[in-house]
């Protein structure tokens, strides 16, 4: 599989997938597609590759739709806003389903989602509080500080590599009033 140098210290096995992809909403007026919404927008999801089926609701006659911000790569949850950006061609086909209630975007995969990084395993850092958002600062925070230890990137490469290849998972919510939220680092992209 191809993939990208990055800073001498990692190869970043490439995904391709657009970014931004969706619908125009009902409400009037002009819009971004910076926030993800009902209809899709800035969904960021590295899944949403060849082969995948998007299924998106429907609220405005012609629908409307867009695609953009091509990605060669990207962890889950785009950590720091942006990924292996790259420019490209894709081809897609559009198909109306009527009558299909649909509240939120949902897709199907058409295999296996991270295999082209499970091959070495995985560093994992952790966040644990009650609070989602500063678990997920904690993992991250952690990871970086992995990456930096033994490496000696700048913290923004190492905070950039995290974004482009490293998954930021929900780990657990059942125990209250306290989450888990984890890091995964690929250890596939140093060696």
């Amino acid at each position: 599989m191809a993939s990208a140098l990055y800073c001498d210290i990692a190869e970043v096995p490439l995904k391709p997938f657009a970014g931004t992809i969706g619908l125009a909403p009902a409400e009037p007026g002009l819009h971004s597609v910076g926030p993800p919404r009902r209809v899709g927008g800035n969904l960021d999801i590295r899944d949403l590759a060849a082969g995948t089926t998007l299924y998106l609701p429907v609220e405005v006659a012609g629908a409307l739709f867009s695609v953009g911000d091509t990605h060669a790569a990207q962890g889950d949850g785009e950590v720091c806003g942006t990924a292996i950006e790259s420019p490209m061609n894709g081809a897609l086909t559009i198909d109306l389903i009527k009558d299909t209630p649909l509240n939120f975007p949902r897709f199907t995969t058409p295999g296996p989602v991270t295999r082209h990084l499970d091959t070495k395993g995985y560093e994992v850092t952790r966040g644990i509080g009650p609070d989602l958002m500063s678990g997920a600062r904690d993992a991250l925070s952690g990871m970086i500080d992995l990456i930096w230890a033994p490496r000696k990137p700048s913290p923004m490469e190492a905070y950039t590599l995290c974004s482009g290849c490293g998954d930021l998972r929900i780990s657990e919510i059942v125990d209250m009033p306290n989450w888990i939220v984890s890091f995964y680092l690929p250890r596939a992209v140093f060696e």
